[in-house]
């Protein structure tokens, strides 16, 4: 992501109202077959920005704890601009919650369009695992076990193999490559689901609940839990697992939603 950052986000970082501003542009490479910005590309883009926000305030390296009330509110068309904003809501001793928005603008007409926004909870590394992590992988296990008995709704499953340009200078997986991966798969499920074309509509939240490091093979589980008349959503979960010892971890879960449009 190469930004451009405007001079109104010069704040100290110690300032309680910090916000920052940057743009990029929405290339043809990060679009999909719809000719618009990939959801996953743009959670990505605003994680981004909630990292740096994050480890500015608490001085330290930050991971994605947590997102909620992400909403995907119209598409941004390759070839226009994207101005991300990230703002400091609130702030603790070991984490701070971080609003950010995509707005996308068309450089020809000069006309603006409010894409996507969503909350993000950065913590300092040394905290990143909540207490009842190993509760909430078995939480998961059991939902991915039970789907697999209703063959009546859709699934799929992404692998990937976490490579240096996925994680931080730390050796842990940023959150933007796996908000990416599991936009995906949910994107697969609810595609098969339909079949009809999609789009990420949002989420309620979306909990980090262990690291992926390089070398780890993450595999993300995405299962189809309930549709509407549009609307199709996903529960999707992300597993990292070591390739040396072997060891099994929840990282992430989420219900994602996705909404139908007309082919």
């Amino acid at each position: 992501m190469s930004v451009l950052v405007e001079p109104e986000t010069s704040a100290p970082a110690d300032t309680p109202n910090m916000s920052l501003v940057v743009v990029d542009m929405v290339w043809p490479d990060q679009s999909n077959h719809h000719g618009t910005l990939f959801g996953g590309a743009a959670l990505s883009m605003l994680d981004r920005m909630a990292f740096i926000v994050g480890s500015k305030v608490l001085r330290g390296s930050v991971v994605t704890a947590a997102v909620s009330r992400l909403d995907f509110a119209a598409p941004a068309p390759a070839g226009h601009l994207v101005e991300c904003r990230a703002e400091v809501l609130q702030r603790g001793r070991r984490s701070v919650t971080v609003d950010t928005r995509l707005i996308a603008e068309d450089l020809l007409s000069g006309a603006r369009t409010h894409c996507l926004s969503g909350e993000f909870v950065m913590v300092r590394q040394a905290d990143e695992a909540p207490a009842d992590a190993a509760e909430a992988a078995e939480v998961a296990q059991a939902r991915h076990e039970a789907g697999a008995e209703n063959t009546a709704m859709a699934c799929a499953t992404v692998a990937e193999i976490v490579f240096p340009g996925h994680v931080n200078h730390r050796g842990v997986l940023h959150g933007g490559p796996a908000m990416a991966w599991m936009a995906k798969a949910g994107f697969v499920a609810a595609t098969r689901q339909v079949r009809r074309p999609v789009v990420m509509a949002g989420t309620e939240q979306l909990d980090f609940v262990a690291s992926a490091r390089v070398g780890d093979v993450v595999e993300v589980t995405a299962r189809v839990i309930g549709t509407g008349r549009r609307s199709i959503r996903v529960q999707v979960d992300m597993w990292a697992e070591s390739s040396s010892s072997g060891e099994r971890r929840l990282c992430a879960s989420a219900p994602l939603t996705y909404v139908a449009i007309e082919a």
